[in-house]
C-alpha cells in the first residue's frame, strides 16, 4: 500500500481559525454558548447538501445486510467515537445481531475512553485491523474522518476497497485523500470550528446526523420499522418493554391488556405480535412470514406481496 504524505492541515476547512469565535476566551458563559449555537446553525444546512449521496449509502447498506453482509465502519478520534455510538446503538434498536453493524478504531475499543491518537497516523495498522474483519464483496466499509486526511481510515478504507467490499467516505472537507479510496463520498462543509480544529464540535455533529441517516434509513428500507415505529425495538430492559407495548397498542389499536397477552404469545417478539394481529393468524404462520421476508414487517403481513 503506498504512503501518502499528511495534507498541509492549514488548507483544510476544518482547521482554519473562525472569525466568529475571536476572542472567545474572554466572553462571558451565555455569550459563549451563544457564539456556538449559532455556529451550530450551519450543521443541518452543510448534511442537506449531501443528501444525495446520504441516500446512495442508505441504499447500499440496506443491500449489503440484505445479502447477509456487514456494515463496518472505521475511524479515529472523535470520528471513530461517533461510529462505535451508531453501532452501538443498532442492535437495541433494530434487534439487528452485533456483528451486523460494526466499527473499527485507532487504538482499539479502549480509544472509547481515552485518546489513542498516535495509532491514526499508520496506514499499515488501519490495513491490519480490518483485515481482521476479512471484509468481502457482501461488505460495506465506511470511513468517518472529518479531516478526510487519517491515514488509519485510509489505509483500512482503501484495503476494504482492494478486498471488494463497497466502500464510502464521511468527512467534512472536499476533495480529500479519503475520498481518493472511497466508491462514494459524504462530504458535510460546516466550515471552521468555534475552537480552531475541534472537530469534535460541529464535524463531530454533522457525522453523527449522517450516521443516523444511513443505519436508520437502511433498516427502515428493510423492514424494521413499520409506519415511523420501533417495531424491531430488543426488550431487554423495562423501558424497552414499555415502548414495545406501546408500539404494539398503537399499530394494531389494541388495549394495554391483549397488548401484553400477545407479545407473550409472540415470545416476546414485538415483529411477530404485529404480524399476528394485523394478517390475523398464529405464531407459527407470523413466523414463516417474517423468514420469508427477512424480517420485512410489512411484507410479512401482506403475504402476497412476497410472491411478486
Amino acid at each position: 500500500m503506498q504512503q501518502r504524505m499528511p495534507a498541509d492541515l492549514q488548507t483544510l476547512t476544518t482547521e482554519k481559525p473562525n472569525d466568529a469565535s475571536t476572542g472567545l476566551d474572554t466572553k462571558s458563559a451565555i455569550d459563549i454558548a451563544r457564539i456556538i449555537n449559532h455556529d451550530d446553525t450551519k450543521v443541518a444546512a452543510a448534511v442537506k447538501k449531501a443528501l444525495p449521496e446520504i441516500a446512495m449509502v442508505i441504499d447500499t447498506v440496506a443491500r449489503s445486510l440484505r445479502d447477509g453482509g456487514r456494515l463496518i465502519y472505521v475511524g479515529a478520534g472523535s470520528s471513530g467515537r461517533i461510529a462505535a455510538l451508531d453501532a452501538s446503538e443498532c442492535p437495541p434498536t433494530f434487534s439487528t445481531a452485533p456483528s451486523q453493524v460494526q466499527y473499527i478504531m485507532a487504538g482499539g475499543p479502549k480509544a472509547l475512553a481515552s485518546a489513542s491518537d498516535v495509532n491514526e497516523d499508520s496506514p499499515e495498522l488501519g490495513q491490519r485491523d480490518i483485515a481482521r474483519r476479512r471484509p468481502t464483496r457482501k461488505d460495506i466499509v465506511i470511513g468517518v474522518s472529518a479531516s478526510g486526511r487519517t491515514p488509519y481510515v485510509i489505509g483500512a478504507t482503501e484495503y476494504a476497497r482492494s478486498r471488494g467490499a463497497k466502500t464510502a467516505a464521511i468527512t467534512c472537507n472536499p476533495d480529500s485523500d479519503l475520498s481518493q479510496v472511497a466508491d462514494v463520498t459524504i462530504c458535510a462543509e460546516v466550515g471552521p470550528e468555534i475552537v480552531s480544529g475541534s472537530t469534535r464540535m460541529k464535524a463531530s455533529s454533522a457525522q453523527k446526523m449522517i450516521l443516523n441517516m444511513i443505519t436508520t434509513g437502511a433498516m427502515t428500507r428493510l423492514g424494521y420499522v413499520y409506519d415511523n415505529l420501533m417495531v424491531n425495538v430488543h426488550m431487554k430492559n423495562a423501558k424497552l418493554v414499555e415502548r414495545g407495548i406501546r408500539v404494539l397498542m398503537k399499530l394494531c389499536d389494541i388495549d394495554r391488556e391483549t397488548a401484553i397477552r400477545t407479545i407473550k404469545s409472540a415470545g416476546k417478539s414485538i415483529p411477530i405480535a404485529v404480524v399476528m394481529l394485523k394478517a390475523n393468524v398464529d405464531k407459527m404462520e407470523a413466523v414463516r412470514r417474517l423468514q420469508k421476508s427477512d424480517g420485512n414487517v410489512r411484507l410479512a403481513i401482506d403475504d402476497s406481496r412476497l410472491e411478486l
